[in-house]
């Protein structure tokens, strides 16, 4: 399958700073998250490092990557990934899949479906994935997106809430059973895939007022009639790096791996 794959690397993280230049196991995070993009079995001219930052730069270019220099002003990744499109004139048909740089341990798996979803859905403009929600905990918590799917596997809605509500408490949650029965709750994974038409058109979209409320970018293609098709895999993946107790956690992953 062709497509191409975007990987934003900021440098100006207000917890980590500079953290895709953070080393593991002796490489750089940014390093680590390219070669998971490289197992896609893709092009690697078809893999594209976009960054705001000098030296995320020189070393991307040192080990081989494609990159490109973006704007430091952009708010998301998705307006960085607009900005990478426009500027190497990707066909609008073009499916580009956002491969974040703080995800070293990524499943290559987990790009390939993304991008299968929009290949076979012709009527999405964006894909995601999801998981089965297994604790009650997580479905009460405001820090982990659900989302609500039609019968087609295209996201209704995203909430911090736990929805779908269980009005007459027919399910009878408990910590111990959520687990056991077949859930409702479905997690959201922010990986996204588009199409260049319309990453270019939602880019040039206004916030929406369920946006504002949620702080949840995706709300901005529901409001305004974007069909986003939601692939299901059993278990999310491990968290990216966004404080310094993840890139420890993820140091030690690393090494017991390399120490089998």
């Amino acid at each position: 399958m062709l497509f191409k794959i975007v990987i934003p690397a900021r440098f100006g993280s207000s917890r980590l700073p500079g953290k895709p230049l953070l080393t593991i196991n002796d490489k750089p995070m940014i390093w680590h998250v390219y070669q998971q993009a490289l197992l896609t079995g893709i092009d690697a001219n078809s893999i594209v490092i976009a960054t705001d930052n000098d030296e995320i730069y020189r070393v991307a270019q040192d080990f081989g990557a494609q990159v490109i220099m973006t704007e430091i002003s952009h708010e998301s990744g998705t307006d960085r990934l607009a900005e990478v499109v426009t500027k190497l004139n990707w066909a609008d048909s073009d499916i580009v899949v956002n491969v974040q740089g703080d995800e070293p341990m990524i499943p290559p798996a987990l790009i390939l479906q993304t991008a299968e979803l929009l290949e076979k859905d012709l009527t999405a403009g964006i894909s995601t994935l999801g998981s089965p929600i297994t604790n009650l905990a997580d479905a009460l918590n405001q820090n982990v997106v659900k989302i609500v799917c039609n019968h087609n596997m295209q996201a209704m809605y995203f909430s911090r809430a736990a929805i779908p509500f269980d009005r007459d408490g027919e399910l009878e949650l408990t910590v111990d059973n959520l687990g056991k029965s077949n859930t409702p709750y479905l997690r959201h994974i922010g990986m996204y895939g588009y199409r260049v038409e319309t990453l270019k058109k939602l880019t040039l979209l206004p916030m929406a007022s369920i946006e504002k409320l949620e702080k949840l970018e995706q709300l901005r293609a529901l409001y305004n009639g974007i069909n986003i098709s939601v692939g299901i895999v059993s278990e999310a993946p491990v968290h990216g790096v966004d404080t310094q107790a993840d890139l420890d956690r993820v140091r030690v992953a690393f090494s017991a791996l390399t120490s089998k």
